[in-house]
């Protein structure tokens, strides 16, 4: 078993009818993040796209937006690497994006292909996933070449061969991830991507047979309430454990707004998901876990036509992944050990940390019987 992240309980309540009622209160107003400076690059300042975006930064309060001459982000580097880090967390950037993201790659297990509608997010997870794939400082960038971004879509339709032509996911035609190296949700009220993007999938501009997905921690979902879906985008929640949630997840929307925003985009016909991750084996992590299914019961229970997937990924790193984490926090109580850990080798050779076997098998097998118990109408698409 390896060594525990937490040395407190958790102490959750279990009680329905108080679950019930938190799901139904008012909502509290989304958590929205407000960039310190907005850098502009020459190759992105004459697009259409972009002028929608400074104007979304000028109505959230943004004071100091740079016009830039060439195509450098600057100013960015700090005397330390945390100095560095919150520069740059602190920086929107507005660019075009290269003709390398321009070509979709498959996206094993979540989708046929993956759209980068940017780069980079605003949140402050201790455990962040693009720690060490994204190089450089790990500010943000938004893609203002949209109609380039998106027009892949309709290219790839019919070509997948991840969830395409399966049996259990192939009634979602052709599948697109939208957050593989971003939050979209957390960046959409100064962006408007996202919104562009369901849209033109909804009304079926890229085809029939092609749907949306994207991951998220925050909760700023108004804007999408209204929007042409056609049920053609899926909304995953990422959803943890308070122990971890509420340590490792700074900047991000607190549980309760997730599951109130999960519950109103279900409402509005979106078809939804939670991404449990990342699970951690805490003190008592099975009572943790199971009170979150239960939060999350509460906030679905009486959505007509619900239809809610669950995917779930343990926390691993890699010992670049661990680096980078280390100079951007290295105050964190997040579990690194690899003495505790298993090896596991990808086909390149790269190397990466995850719980032992056992720990796995133990935990991959409640997760199964509680999914079932708890949300019964729920399909787990994949555990990892």
């Amino acid at each position: 078993m390896p060594a525990l992240l937490l040395d407190r309980q958790a102490t959750p309540t279990s009680d329905a009818s108080a679950l019930s009622a938190r799901a139904s209160d008012p909502p509290a107003a989304p958590k929205l993040w407000t960039p310190k400076h907005v850098l502009v690059t020459a190759p992105a300042a004459g697009l259409p796209h972009t002028a929608e975006i400074l104007r979304r930064c000028e109505a959230a309060g943004v004071t100091d937006i740079r016009m830039l001459s060439g195509n450098r982000l600057t100013g960015l580097k700090g005397e330390t690497e945390r100095e560095t880090y919150a520069r740059a967390k602190a920086t929107l950037a507005v660019v075009v994006a290269p003709p390398s993201q321009l070509s979709p790659q498959p996206i094993p297990p979540s989708a046929d292909w993956r759209i980068d509608l940017a780069r980079g997010c605003p949140a402050h997870c201790q455990y962040c996933y693009l720690a060490g794939s994204l190089g450089g400082p790990p500010i943000t960038r938004v893609y203002a070449n949209l109609d380039q971004v998106l027009a892949p879509i309709a290219t790839h339709a019919g070509l997948g061969h991840i969830t395409s032509g399966t049996e259990a996911r192939g009634h979602e035609g052709t599948t697109f991830e939208l957050s593989c190296y971003t939050d979209p949700l957390g960046i959409e009220h100064l962006t408007g991507s996202l919104s562009q993007a369901i849209s033109r999938v909804g009304r079926g501009e890229y085809g029939d047979d092609v749907s949306l997905r994207f991951t998220t921690k925050f909760d700023g979902v108004d804007d999408l309430l209204a929007l042409p879906h056609g049920r053609r985008t899926r909304i995953r929640f990422s959803i943890n454990a308070p122990e971890v949630a509420d340590r490792f997840e700074g900047g991000t929307a607190r549980m309760p707004a997730r599951l109130a925003a999960l519950r109103a985009v279900a409402q509005t016909g979106y078809r939804v998901g939670l991404t449990i991750a990342p699970v951690m084996p805490v003190p008592g992590w099975q009572q943790s876990y199971r009170t979150m299914l239960q939060q999350v019961a509460a906030a679905v229970d009486g959505v007509a036509d619900l239809d809610l997937t669950a995917e779930i990924i343990t926390h691993r790193f890699t010992p670049g992944s661990k680096d980078v984490l280390l100079q951007w926090y290295p105050r964190t109580k997040l579990e690194m050990d690899e003495e505790s850990r298993t090896q596991k080798r990808s086909k390149f050779g790269g190397v990466k940390y995850v719980y032992p076997r056992e720990t796995m098998t133990e935990m991959r097998q409640w997760f199964t019987d509680e999914l079932a118990a708890t949300l019964p109408g729920s399909r787990l698409l994949y555990w990892t």
